[in-house]
């Protein structure tokens, strides 16, 4: 399957926006210096960036589906302790126990068989590491006030996301994919993005409502049948009126696994 949202800057903007501190520090306690860190999905690397910080002088690994948004990865490394590679989670290139932690932000509720995603990430991680993954569940999310468009968005993505294998609901899911994936010892926590600045829901409206307008999956929820773009138009204004309320509040709860191995 291919990535449904694509790399519009749209999408990209909130990659680019993530860091080891706002979405995996329940992960960043257990690092420590000189670990091998696989960072899988790594897309822009600014998360794979500040695993590396943490773990120097170890080694880290990013890997994406997409080869053209590992050139910006590398250029967000410069010259830290990075390699970039292209990899399919679900047919890793690595040996057996190559890892001491595996990483994963917002990849498995994209990807074809997360259960089978996990096992190979499980696969590369050696005996006592870390299989570490954070996923957005979109049932969670809640927002205020509600103006008229708002309400249709999530269910276009939802038909969208699934009519592409993807599973939007990923945050609740993991604690269960992760037992199937063969992982017995499995702590499981939860941690949210909150967006209500005047900034902030003016960046937000326009990284959500505008891929809902001009992204891939706008292109993909109205060629499946989802949505036709006047209706996408009018969610992105529902998206503007939301950004324009000067009461406005976004949150995006996230469910979060560490998996020892």
């Amino acid at each position: 399957m291919s990535y449904v949202h694509g790399h519009h800057a749209t999408v990209l903007s909130s990659h680019q926006w993530r860091t080891v501190e706002n979405s995996a520090a329940y992960l960043a306690e257990l690092l420590r210096p000189g670990a091998t860190v696989l960072d899988v999905g790594c897309g822009p690397g600014t998360i794979t960036a500040g695993l590396a910080e943490r773990v120097a002088p170890g080694r880290v690994t990013g890997v994406d589906a997409a080869a053209s948004v590992l050139d910006e990865a590398r250029r967000t490394a410069g010259d830290r302790n990075v390699e970039f590679a292209v990899a399919d989670v679900h047919a890793l290139g690595f040996a057996d126990g190559s890892f001491d932690v595996v990483h994963a932000h917002q990849v498995l509720q994209h990807v074809a068989d997360p259960v089978r995603a996990l096992r190979e990430m499980r696969r590369v991680c050696r005996p006592g590491g870390i299989v570490a993954a954070r996923e957005a569940d979109f049932g969670t999310m809640a927002w205020y006030p509600n103006p008229p468009g708002m309400d249709a968005w999530r269910p276009v993505y939802y038909r969208t996301a699934r009519d592409g294998g993807g599973e939007p609901d990923a945050g609740r899911r993991l604690v269960s994919w992760a037992r199937e994936a063969g992982f017995t010892d499995v702590t499981a926590s939860a941690s949210a993005w909150c967006y209500s600045t005047p900034e902030e829901r003016e960046w937000w409206s326009e990284s959500w409502g505008g891929r809902m307008l001009r992204s891939s999956v706008a292109d993909r929820a109205v060629a499946g049948g989802h949505a036709t773009r006047e209706e996408l138009a009018e969610i992105y204004a529902g998206w503007k009126a939301w950004a324009a309320a000067e009461d406005g509040w976004y949150s995006v709860t996230h469910g979060e696994i560490i998996c020892r191995r």
